[in-house]
């Protein structure tokens, strides 16, 4: 049987929560095994006007956490939507080869479906931008490229839920009244509004920090069911014991939703359907994290063991899934792994295509997404992370291997001045313009018009950061023929421009 080390998981959860000052926004860790919560610590505060202690009580947006229980709901209906069907058959407005797509492919990282707002950032369109349903669904009813064919690799998006969602209710299948249901069945209160803007009871409000002041959070963007549950921490624990446990109907929930999922070449994959497999010394944990602006979430579980913990924090600034992995160590005796600085540090390129790679010590950034880069007994550097999983290697020239179970070879970049015939404006199908100027790229109109220098990376590629409130995005520039280009992110890589005469 496991020893379990409740003291020093208790320590360990308080000094995380204790980094957070009394004046400033918090959060919350609970962390609890069969019989219930064993651990609450809070710090901080869930309202920087009225200076209200944050408490495993206070509501918070969950944001992707969302993703496992809205898969519990469609796992719930296979009799209407199967995980094997293809997009099309439920939405037939949709074109190839989204259309094609599977179900599962869809919840499962796989599909290759572009991130609608990543799309919408390549549009120059801020995360402040209100979007609604419809629109957004007819956008991608107009999309006829993917990511990467589906089944070939597997990369973060939360369009997948999205439509899967839009499916279900075509067919009256509501997830806002299914999970507000379940939380009346655990005896505590979820919500999944739709919009930012749609007052929710007792919702904390979210916080980043400009350098200097905390501002509060906003997001324009429909949420849809890839990130629209609110609750608590208190809350949270609630749910994901009761799928731990498998606790009356919720038998058999847990294991459909982390079960394996396959590459179409039958390689396994550690995401499931809304729930991640990590690893944690020789335990595999299962859990999720969830990050809209000035929240973070995650949650962990340990079967073996039957204890998970949940973290939830109303600041941009937490790393949530680090501290729930810490709590994890502590509570279970297991080491974390040790980051890797096995790479030399600099700007990497493919010989051709719009894949690039920026190594900083242990800090791998792959087409804007980054992660932290862990030493593995194979000599690799490896991310460890489902949904961008790297391991890579330096053979003396370049860095090579697979990220997103994709192989690469990556070279040191080779800048080569903005060439002339890049000069001028390009506009995309769906309206959107930019302009290059000299060295910079200019997005935007009036006073949201930004200028951002661009870093040639060699062969019609270059990058540029766009900082847009919270976050900073790191967008790839490719110049596809004399008159195409296209702008890349790593969850959104197929956004084009043409030149205007």
């Amino acid at each position: 049987m496991t020893e379990l080390n409740w003291g020093d998981a208790e320590k360990v959860a308080a000094a995380r929560v204790g980094a957070w000052r009394e004046t400033e926004p918090g959060g919350a860790i609970v962390v609890f095994d069969a019989g219930g919560p064993r651990i609450a610590v809070a710090s901080g505060v869930e309202n920087l006007s009225t200076l209200k202690p944050f408490t495993a009580d206070t509501v918070v947006r969950y944001a992707s956490i969302t993703k496992h229980a809205f898969a519990s709901l469609v796992t719930a209906h296979n009799d209407i939507i199967g995980l094997d069907d293809p997009l099309g058959r439920h939405l037939p407005e949709l074109q190839p080869p989204l259309a094609e797509v599977t179900v599962g492919q869809a919840l499962d990282m796989t599909g290759g479906l572009p991130d609608v707002r990543e799309c919408l950032t390549l549009l120059g369109l801020s995360v402040f931008t209100e979007t609604a349903a419809r629109p957004l669904f007819e956008f991608l009813t107009r999309m006829t490229r993917l990511n990467f064919p589906a089944g070939t690799e597997i990369f973060y998006s939360n369009t997948g839920y999205r439509l899967v969602e839009t499916a279900l209710e075509c067919r009256n299948i509501f997830f806002r009244d299914y999970i507000r249901r379940q939380g009346e069945t655990l005896g505590v209160t979820f919500d999944a509004p739709d919009m930012w803007s749609e007052p929710v009871r007792d919702l904390a409000p979210g916080y980043w920090r400009d350098g200097e002041h905390w501002r509060l959070s906003a997001a324009g963007l429909h949420i849809s069911a890839s990130g629209s549950m609110t609750g608590s921490a208190a809350a949270l624990a609630a749910w994901v014991q009761a799928l731990m446990t498998e606790r009356g109907e919720y038998a058999g929930i847990l294991e459909r939703l982390a079960a394996r999922r396959y590459l179409a070449d039958g390689r396994p994959t550690d995401y499931g359907l809304g729930i991640r497999r990590v690893q944690l010394g020789n335990r595999t944990l299962f859990g999720h994290g969830g990050s809209h602006p000035g929240y973070k979430s995650h949650f962990l579980i340990d079967r073996e063991s039957m204890t998970g913990a949940v973290i939830v924090a109303n600041r941009e600034d937490v790393d949530a899934y680090a501290m729930a992995m810490d709590v994890m160590a502590a509570l279970t005796g297991e080491n974390l792994p040790e980051p890797a600085t096995r790479l030399p540090d600099g700007l990497y390129v493919t010989a051709n295509g719009p894949w690039w790679i920026e190594v900083k010590g242990s800090s791998l950034t792959y087409l804007n997404n980054s992660d932290t880069l862990y030493a593995d007994d194979d000599g690799t550097a490896a991310s460890h992370s489902p949904t961008s999983p790297a391991r890579l290697r330096w053979d003396g020239n370049a860095i090579t291997g697979e990220i997103g179970h994709a192989e690469h070879r990556f070279l040191p970049a080779d800048p080569e001045p903005v060439p002339a015939g890049l000069q001028g404006r390009w506009l995309s199908p769906e309206g959107a313009m930019i302009v290059i100027d000299g060295t910079d790229v200019i997005i935007g109109t009036g006073p949201v018009k930004r200028r951002m220098p661009l870093t040639s990376l060699g062969r019609g590629r270059f990058l540029f950061s766009l900082v847009d409130g919270p976050w900073t995005k790191r967008i790839l520039l490719h110049r596809l023929t004399e008159d195409r280009l296209e702008l890349v992110l790593s969850r959104a890589r197929m956004i084009e421009y043409q030149r205007l005469a």
